[in-house]
């Protein structure tokens, strides 16, 4: 918005010519995500605490969870209105890459405000069920695959997906490339959903994502610097750096009040849109194999849910002493905080690793 406004007239007032560059618009972007969760937070909170939108402890959970009882949920809309103000006010809202994100963080926290309102305040255990959660999330990845394959953003690489690590090599999926974007938005929001357990672990790791993304987006929509990387370009998606970055600074905002002990937890309204909002701007960017080395905690959460539930379906025993991975290391002895911090040590880690690839290639 304020792009849109102020931008046209540098002519008349050069210092808004500032607005011209995604440095300057991602960098307030994060500042005025931050402002919005430091200022509006503590109200929200206590909004959430009165009108008793409190998240039920799992009986079959650790036990030091018992603690956590009367903790309000739905932060996700907190975390949500972080990103979308900013969004609006910075980023440039004619462009596609922008557009599409901000539709799928929106169509995924309404199906976890749906589950969290069901679960929350109408007193429904299991909330949303889950196939009805699971088809709004293929839907919604159909839709977009189809678009995207039909109305693609640029056509000569509609269909293909970068390969880290490798110079100028690509997998051109044809028509699967809708069953792939179907696969992404479904599976990474699911990922999220399941790492969001223990205080702080979710919202951090999405922090370091999107600033891995954020470089990302603006590296592939800069002309000469993904020529001298050998990255593939995409005009326009620079302005995913601006959006990523306000995912950055809602999600820092957040921590501020989910660290432990939480003040508030994210819910599904958060964990959803935030999965989703990943995983589009994988498939934006085309870098949907990366999003496993960036997102490789979120991976090996998904993967221990997949792997416990097999190994006992198939062999009655279990690999880990509960599943998702965090549980087990809480069940092991360690406390949540440490947890936290190993958690997001290793995402500090796969993030470099990520960004190595782009001089690598």
């Amino acid at each position: 918005m304020l792009y849109q406004l102020l931008y046209p007239l540098h002519e008349y007032f050069s210092f808004l010519n500032v607005f011209k560059y995604i440095t300057f618009r991602s960098a307030y972007a994060t500042v005025t995500a931050l402002l919005i969760c430091f200022l509006v937070g503590p109200w929200f909170i206590r909004q959430l605490r009165k009108r008793t939108i409190i998240q039920p402890i799992r009986d079959d959970g650790p036990k030091s969870h018992e603690g956590k009882k009367g903790t309000p949920t739905m932060g996700g809309l907190l975390i949500l209105t972080a990103i979308f103000i900013p969004a609006l006010l910075w980023c440039d809202l004619g462009d596609r890459f922008v557009q599409i994100a901000l539709l799928t963080t929106l169509w995924m926290g309404m199906i976890g405000f749906v589950d969290d309102y069901l679960r929350v305040v109408k007193n429904r255990r299991k909330g949303l069920i889950g196939r009805y959660k699971m088809a709004g999330q293929v839907t919604y990845g159909l839709a977009l695959g189809v678009y995207l394959y039909f109305n693609p953003i640029q056509p000569d690489v509609a269909t293909l997906t970068s390969i880290p690590f490798f110079k100028g090599l690509f997998i051109n999926f044809g028509w699967f490339y809708i069953v792939l974007v179907m696969l992404v938005i479904a599976g990474t929001s699911n990922a999220v959903n399941l790492t969001d357990g223990i205080d702080g672990l979710a919202i951090g790791l999405c922090a370091f994502s999107f600033f891995a993304f954020a470089g990302l987006a603006y590296l592939s929509g800069h002309k000469a610097f993904s020529q001298y990387l050998n990255i593939l370009y995409l005009e326009g998606s620079g302005e995913l750096a601006v959006y990523c970055m306000a995912v950055v600074g809602a999600a820092l905002g957040f921590l501020w009040y989910n660290a432990h002990p939480a003040q508030v937890f994210m819910g599904d309204t958060g964990s959803l849109s935030l999965g989703g909002a990943l995983g589009v701007v994988a498939i934006l960017l085309k870098r949907e194999l990366l999003l496993v080395i960036i997102g490789g905690l979120f991976v090996a959460e998904a993967l221990s849910v997949i792997l416990q539930v097999a190994s006992f379906k198939l062999r009655k025993k279990r690999i880990f002493k509960m599943s998702p991975l965090h549980h087990h290391f809480e069940l092991s002895g360690l406390s949540e905080p440490k947890i936290v911090v190993r958690f997001w040590i290793i995402a500090m880690l796969l993030t470099l690793l990520s960004l190595s690839t782009l001089k690598l290639q």
